[in-house]
C-alpha cells in the first residue's frame, strides 16, 4: 500500500490523523522531550543496554517529528501513521530525504530489543543525533504560516 493510501486510512482511524490548530508550545514541548531524550541517551549509553539505548534513541527522533506535526497542527497517536507523515513531509521537501528510513530502522530495531529482547546492538552517533535535533528545529523556525496553510490543505485531500 501507497504512502496515500495509507494517510487516507490513518484518518479514518481512532486516534490516527487529525487536523487540530497549530500549536507553538506543544511544539515547543515536544522538542524539549527530544532534547531530554538525548540527554537520557548519553547516560544511557554508558550502561550498553542495548534495549534503553534503542528505545531512548527512537524516542528521541520521533518527538522531534512530533514537535514538527504540532507546528504544522497535525495530531496522530498511532506510530505507523505518524511514519507516513514523514513520507509526505519527504515528499514536501519539509524533512530531509532518508528521515523515514532512518525513524523505520530505529523503530523496528526499538521493538527487536524492548519486546523481543533480541539485544541487536545500537549505532550511536552523537554529533548526528544533534545535527538531526538541529535540522528538526530549524525546519519548524522556518515554517510560514502560509507553508503550513499549504502543507494542511495537501494533506486534508489525501
Amino acid at each position: 500500500m501507497n504512502y496515500v493510501k495509507k494517510i487516507s486510512w490513518c484518518k479514518q482511524k481512532k486516534g490516527g490523523i487529525k487536523l487540530i490548530q497549530p500549536n507553538e508550545n506543544l511544539s515547543e514541548e515536544y522538542m524539549q522531550n527530544a532534547e531530554e531524550s538525548m540527554k537520557v541517551l548519553r547516560a544511557v549509553s554508558t550502561t550498553k543496554s542495548n534495549m534503553w539505548i534503542a528505545t531512548t534513541k527512537y524516542y528521541m527522533e520521533y518527538f522531534a517529528i512530533y514537535a514538527l506535526l504540532m507546528k504544522l497542527g497535525i495530531k496522530c497517536e498511532i506510530h505507523e501513521c505518524t511514519l507516513e507523515l514523514v513520507i509526505f513531509l519527504e515528499k514536501e521537501t519539509i524533512v530531509k530525504q532518508g528521515t523515514y528510513a532512518l525513524l523505520v530502522e530505529d523503530k523496528e530495531l526499538r521493538i527487536d530489543n524492548q519486546y523481543y529482547l533480541k539485544n541487536k546492538p545500537v549505532h550511536i552517533d552523537f554529533d548526528e543525533l544533534a545535527d538531526f535535533l538541529i535540522s528538526v528545529k530549524q525546519v519548524i523556525r522556518g515554517l510560514s504560516g502560509e507553508r503550513i496553510g499549504e502543507i494542511r490543505k495537501k494533506l486534508q485531500i489525501l
